[in-house]
């Protein structure tokens, strides 16, 4: 199997093949826009039918509350921070029934149609008392080009909760296609390498559509993954947490 980093230069070369279509490329997500918008400051607040966060939910198959803050300064660089409600660690056995993220980073259009973000992520699951500790730090970087996104992920601790597993990666390869009416629909595909545990290693999918109505943005998505049962299913309610499904979700940014 290729290592991540040989799929990131596949998958780069594809994004610099493929035709421009400007301004349909994703961010890379967490991210400012290439081009901040008038407010520098936005917010957003969301709920879902399930938090999948890499294919895996984080809530047990149930919905979520979520919300955001987000400042992108007309330079480049960006902060911001998201929590969600969880429930993956109470049922791994520990305590914490959010997830905090704080993120930084830049943005910035270094060739014609070709965007770079590079950034830094923590994940926190305050008092989690897991060990080894879910709190998570990653850094990240993008390659943006027409509508294609290609992004890796590389923990810089261990992840999630794993043990021995500091320098994960998870490559993402994504795009945004408007297909009329006011709907896009965003393919994407990833995979998840946990150091040192490559039972908990995984792939995963999906195809999403949304669209803006009524101030809200409403998306339907189908997700799902390769992921091993018995690494993704907790005691508690044995429910297979990267089963394929569908997830509803409406947002709102202000």
């Amino acid at each position: 199997m290729k290592s991540p980093f040989a799929l990131l230069a596949i998958a780069l070369a594809l994004s610099a093949a493929a035709p421009a279509f400007a301004d349909d490329a994703p961010a890379a997500a967490p991210a400012a826009d290439a081009t901040p918008p008038a407010d520098p400051l936005s917010f957003n607040i969301s709920v879902t039918s399930d938090y999948r966060y890499r294919g895996i939910s984080q809530t047990r198959l149930k919905p979520a509350l979520q919300g955001g803050a987000d400042y992108a300064d007309p330079s480049g660089w960006y902060v911001g921070t998201w929590l969600s409600t969880i429930k993956w660690i109470k049922d791994a056995g520990g305590d914490a029934p959010v997830e905090w993220d704080l993120y930084g980073g830049y943005k910035t259009e270094i060739a014609t149609g070709l965007t770079l973000d590079v950034g830094v992520l923590q994940y926190e699951y305050v008092h989690n008392k897991l060990t080894p500790s879910a709190n998570t730090f990653e850094i990240y970087g993008a390659l943006s080009y027409g509508p294609v996104t290609a992004k890796l992920s590389h923990s810089l601790t261990n992840l999630f909760g794993f043990a021995d597993s500091k320098g994960s990666d998870y490559l993402d390869v994504s795009a945004n296609f408007d297909v009329g009416g006011g709907v896009t629909l965003t393919p994407d595909i990833a995979h998840q390498t946990v150091h040192d545990n490559p039972t908990a290693s995984y792939s995963n999918y999906s195809l999403t559509a949304a669209k803006d109505y009524a101030g809200f943005t409403w998306s339907a998505q189908v997700i799902g993954t390769n992921a091993n049962k018995a690494a993704y299913t907790y005691a508690p309610t044995d429910k297979f947490l990267g089963k394929t499904a569908l997830v509803v979700a409406v947002k709102k940014t202000f």
